[in-house]
């Protein structure tokens, strides 16, 4: 507020001490532009106000009002005034509305992507979504786990093109996955509905079969028993997850086989590929907006470098150090969206009837719940 009646007493008293053939009063018209930038309506208007005032003031001592000239400098600076309220008026409207759809997003990102649960079984994960739009929170990326008897499922893909388009067959598919993640015994069965899952929505949303033919799904399917100390994963053109094992950071090898929706034509080619994942192991799921970010120079981001350095690090902690460095890699812009899953297992369950690990429902340990209780 002190910068625009600053410059309104300045102009003023400097106008009135220079002789009548000097005109600083339009300058006046500084006050109200700058207060657009810094301030809301009413201030808005009340330095408008006391520009116009202060070349009253001014015409006074110089002249008078009756003169054309400082009649002319008064009406401008009148108009000029009320268009920058005008300006206020627009620009405090547009930011309510935008404040509206980011909070509507955000309602929409918690419904569709919702908060993994801390513990699943023997595991603990951790994750976050980065959406490369400012103004949006949810996008074509997405992630979900599923809890069938003594095994954890995992989903994470990426929705070819991006809008609504994209976020309502993210949607589609975490749904359909949620629901046969329970009824097929293997991942690339698994896979195979989720495949006529996305077909389906392609064809009823889209239309046209060329169109339909264009979209499609990035999808890694993995799948964690309590009792053995591996993992399963069916690759569906998605990145590989990277393994943190005894120091080291690998890619995980595996067999990939086109993505989903692409009509169906591709379940055969899907394979199921086991590694060893042990007690105290890291997997790191991610999809391509992660390893595709660049820099001001162009280069991709290093992500298998940067995890060696944080390897000892608690999932939770890894996440945050990932999201923090790939902000600063790209200077806070993400050209992609990029959604981020770190899995670690915490400890194997043992097996057999005297030492059995009872699980509930939600994944905890009977014996925490009993704790719990009692």
């Amino acid at each position: 507020m002190l910068l625009p009646i600053g410059l309104i007493i300045t102009i003023t008293v400097v106008d009135i001490q220079t002789p009548e053939s000097v005109h600083l009063g339009p300058l006046l018209v500084v006050a109200p532009a700058i207060t657009v930038a810094i301030g809301g309506i009413w201030l808005t208007g009340l330095i408008g106000v006391l520009a116009v005032m202060a070349q009253v003031v001014i015409a006074v001592f110089h002249g008078g009002l009756t003169t054309p000239n400082h009649i002319s400098q008064i009406i401008g600076l009148t108009v000029l005034s009320v268009l920058a309220v005008i300006v206020c008026l627009v620009r405090d409207r547009r930011r309510a509305e935008l404040a509206q759809v980011r909070t509507v997003s955000e309602a929409a990102q918690r419904a569709l992507l919702r908060p993994l649960p801390r513990r699943l079984g023997t595991l603990h994960l951790s994750c976050t979504y980065l959406a490369a739009a400012r103004e949006a929170c949810i996008g074509g990326d997405l992630y979900a786990v599923a809890r069938t008897g003594d095994r954890t499922r995992v989903l994470i893909g990426d929705v070819r093109g991006k809008g609504l388009n994209a976020v309502g067959e993210a949607a589609a598919l975490m749904g359909a996955f949620q629901e046969a993640a329970h009824q097929h015994a293997t991942l690339p069965a698994l896979a195979s509905a989720l495949d006529r899952s996305a077909s389906r929505y392609s064809a009823q949303s889209l239309g046209t079969d060329d169109e339909a033919a264009e979209h499609f799904i990035t999808a890694l399917l993995l799948e964690i028993p309590d009792h053995d100390s591996v993992a399963r994963l069916t690759h569906c053109g998605h990145p590989p997850p990277l393994l943190i094992s005894r120091g080291k950071v690998t890619s995980v090898p595996s067999s990939p086989a086109p993505p989903l929706g692409l009509c169906g034509l591709t379940r055969d080619l899907r394979t199921t590929h086991t590694f060893p994942f042990e007690a105290g192991d890291t997997l790191l799921l991610y999809t391509d907006g992660l390893v595709e970010a660049r820099d001001s120079s162009g280069a991709f981001y290093p992500l298998e470098e940067r995890l060696a350095l944080w390897q000892k690090c608690h999932p939770d902690t890894l996440i945050d150090c990932v999201q923090r460095d790939l902000l600063a890699h790209t200077g806070g812009a993400l050209g992609d969206d990029a959604a981020i899953l770190a899995i670690r297992r915490t400890a194997m369950a043992h097996t057999g009837p005297l030492g059995s690990e009872l699980v509930g429902s939600d994944g905890r340990p009977m014996a925490d719940l009993k704790h719990r209780y009692h």
